[in-house]
């Protein structure tokens, strides 16, 4: 897979190339660079938008370019025949070479985002219990700790799919 900076990047895309962002929709609809289609890793085989761009270019990117690297081949076997193209340094490099970009403040924070935030707070504050009212309130980061082990090991995380379903998760008139 062949990498190019933003600049190049964004030459291909005014010229027609497809240009194809991997992140979550959720990272997505928070920031995204314009005209990019959102096809998360796990749709790459099938999306649409890949089989009718046949003779056309491919760029993927994502945040960092760090998931484009480590899934090159899979990026590759999805864009088939077509020339592919990943963006070295993703939508951050993007930004820095002050290229367009669509930010949606009104989109929710990304879902591992929420995540974090909720799994630090529950941690700190079953601390800061235990360490003033009562020790048993270590449970409440001991809970959240096994949490995190399994869903690292398991690809499950409970919290997350709790957080998708809160009311400023859903899309608006849903």
């Amino acid at each position: 897979m062949k990498t190019i900076d933003s600049r190049s990047a964004h030459a291909l895309v005014e010229q027609g190339a497809l240009l194809v962002d991997i992140r979550d929709p959720d990272e997505h609809a928070r920031e995204r660079i314009p005209g990019a289609c959102c096809i998360p890793l796990a749709r790459l085989g099938l999306a649409p938008e890949l089989a009718t761009a046949q003779g056309r270019a491919v760029v993927f990117h994502c945040r960092s370019g760090m998931r484009t690297r480590t899934n090159a081949s899979i990026l590759c076997a999805a864009a088939g025949n077509c020339d592919a193209y990943v963006v070295e340094g993703g939508l951050d490099a993007w930004k820095q070479a002050g290229l367009p970009v669509e930010r949606d403040a009104r989109a929710p924070l990304e879902l591992m985002r929420q995540v974090q935030i909720a799994a630090g707070s529950l941690a700190l504050a079953g601390t800061v219990l235990a360490a003033t009212v009562s020790p048993w309130f270590m449970l409440v980061p001991g809970m959240v700790g096994l949490g995190l082990l399994l869903a690292g090991v398991t690809g499950f995380c409970g919290m997350a799919h709790l957080l998708a379903r809160m009311p400023w998760n859903r899309p608006r008139g849903a």
